[in-house]
């Protein structure tokens, strides 16, 4: 699990909360899929109500992640709450899943994996590292971008 004690977030601007975000969503909500993305229903850690929220599902080494570029989000925070169980959507097409959260030391591989693919969309939140960083700069950055394992379908 990541160190609580120095929660990095990076809030959403209001053009990609209320443009990007709503224009992914409504892709994903119509079956298409844009490099990978999904909308994620979580379960609301208060009010008990689905969250929706646009992600980026990451297909590395036959296993399924989900990274948080910007950190300590509301999804990650709804997620550890529901003891990772969540819904990814595409679509009509629902399916229900278990993240596991990773430990700092077993991000790296899957770090690089998302800034090789993402990184023109989310590499501002990563503090100038890249997929061709050194170990020590991707170990420096872990603990600020937690990273689930999905489970894979039963």
């Amino acid at each position: 699990m990541a160190d609580t004690s120095k929660i990095y977030y990076r809030e959403p601007g209001r053009f990609t909360r209320h443009v990007v975000n709503n224009l992914i969503a409504g892709f994903t909500r119509a079956g298409i899929s844009i490099w990978g993305s999904r909308v994620l229903e979580v379960r609301g850690r208060s009010s008990g109500q689905p969250r929706r929220v646009p992600v980026n599902l990451l297909d590395h080494e036959g296993r399924q992640y989900l990274v948080a570029p910007r950190g300590e989000t509301q999804w990650v925070r709804n997620l550890r709450a529901a003891d990772g169980s969540l819904d990814l959507l595409l679509g009509r097409r629902r399916e229900h899943r278990t993240a596991h959260e990773l430990a700092d030391a077993d991000k790296a591989p899957v770090l690089r994996a998302y800034l090789r693919r993402w990184k023109a969309e989310v590499g501002v939140f990563f503090d100038g590292v890249s997929a061709d960083s050194t170990d020590e700069d991707v170990a420096r950055i872990a603990p600020r971008h937690p990273v689930f394992i999905l489970d894979p379908l039963a």
